[in-house]
């Protein structure tokens, strides 16, 4: 499958990303006249081939009204904002200028929305004011637009099957902003880094942006080390400081054989639900969005009887999957543990038949394909037919 891999060793930003992403198309300099045709108001995409500590990369910055403009936004509150400045700095004003004056696909529209809502809501979260009284400083709304909605875009170009990108450094230190000096991770980072692995280190400053965070936040499918993938295409992309070690965002596009995701395996015992009881939850854990649900008959202490109940999810789901536990069963205890899942792709079809349209399940991988037909319609045109459901079987399938 089609994967991207973001090395994030050296934190994440909305240039560098860009960048990054621009080094794996055929022809950048066609993508970036693309961006420049967008019509953000007064921006301009310029490209550069940099070098850092000895590797060669491309640096992405934007002007504004003809000046380079930093990739950060500021971000304050209603109270200290004076409004005329700022008709365009608050996230409905941003939602006009994307959906109205962007000619933008709907997918990368409703991408670039999401990751600024992301951020807003970070910023709501740590100034401690609705979402609606969060504006951000004119003179980073129209750059910061530029540089999501480029990599919105790209994404969108690239169209990956699964991104997966490394734990991020954020760096050491404190940062200056509109507010004051605060730590790194800068609050509104840390906020929306929360679920995903995160390192500081030597380096002092801020290498993880807001910006960056909310990107990787919502494209990243999963986070770890680089997996076994066949790589076909490398982007550096530079950020604009200098460190000891080479400041960029470094992306791998290739191929992994077949799909790999990690579910949450958790269960345990009890010894004193019914079967209709136990039946019951593990309805209640499927519609909560478990993958898998069985039960096992153990001994227990004290020479009772009991039941063993695991439940596969996706890590996501997990929480959901807690309470519910806690809920529909009458345990006081959950063991976890993670564990690594490879399965087969999977699609359905329609085939035609000599009884109609019948549903078929495909699934294909590791060098082998299975046809399946489903079983419910199947089943109903034994019922109609008057037949066996082995009748029915024999006479549709063939070798495929």
């Amino acid at each position: 499958m089609k994967t991207l891999y973001i090395d994030c060793g050296m934190g994440a930003a909305g240039d560098m990303l860009t960048a990054a992403l621009l080094e794996l198309l055929p022809d950048p300099d066609a993508f970036l006249a693309k961006l420049n045709a967008l019509g953000i108001p007064d921006i301009k995409y310029i490209k550069e081939r940099v070098e850092k500590c000895g590797i060669g990369g491309t640096h992405v910055s934007v002007s504004v009204h003809g000046i380079e403009e930093g990739e950060e936004m500021h971000v304050h509150h209603h109270e200290h904002e004076h409004h005329h400045e700022h008709a365009h700095s608050s996230l409905s004003g941003i939602e006009h200028i994307v959906r109205e004056h962007l000619d933008l696909p709907q997918q990368v529209t409703e991408d670039v929305l999401s990751v600024y809502q992301l951020i807003a809501e970070a910023e709501s979260h740590v100034h401690g004011v609705p979402i609606t009284d969060i504006h951000f400083h004119e003179v980073g709304t129209m750059d910061a637009i530029a540089d999501i909605t480029a990599v919105c875009m790209l994404m969108h170009e690239l169209s990956p099957d699964q991104v997966i990108a490394s734990p991020v450094h954020v760096g050491s230190g404190q940062v200056k902003c509109a507010h004051g000096i605060l730590p790194v991770p800068a609050p509104a980072t840390a906020w929306i880094l929360r679920g995903i692995p995160t390192y500081g280190g030597e380096i002092k400053g801020e290498l993880c942006t807001p910006t960056g965070a909310a990107l990787l936040k919502h494209f990243v499918t999963g986070f770890g080390s680089m997996p076994v993938m066949k790589v076909s295409n490398i982007g550096y992309g530079m950020g604009k400081k200098d460190f000891s070690i080479a400041n960029c965002v470094r992306v791998m596009l290739g191929e992994t054989g077949d799909k790999t995701d990690h579910a949450a395996h958790l269960s345990f015992n009890v010894d004193d639900m019914t079967a209709e009881a136990i039946g019951f939850a593990m309805e209640k854990l499927f519609a909560g969005g478990a993958l898998e649900v069985y039960t096992t008959s153990i001994g227990m202490k004290k020479c009772r009887p009991g039941t063993l109940i695991n439940v596969l999810c996706r890590e996501k789901d997990k929480e959901e999957i807690i309470r519910l536990i806690f809920k529909h069963t009458s345990t006081i205890g959950i063991r976890e543990s993670v564990e690594n899942r490879y399965t087969l792709d999977r699609k359905i079809e329609e085939a035609e038949t000599a009884y109609g349209k019948i549903r078929r399940k495909i699934s294909y991988g590791y060098g082998v394909r299975r046809v399946k037909y489903e079983y419910d319609d199947l089943a109903r045109i034994a019922d109609e037919q008057g037949v066996s459901l082995e009748t029915i079987r024999k006479s549709i399938e063939r070798p495929e």
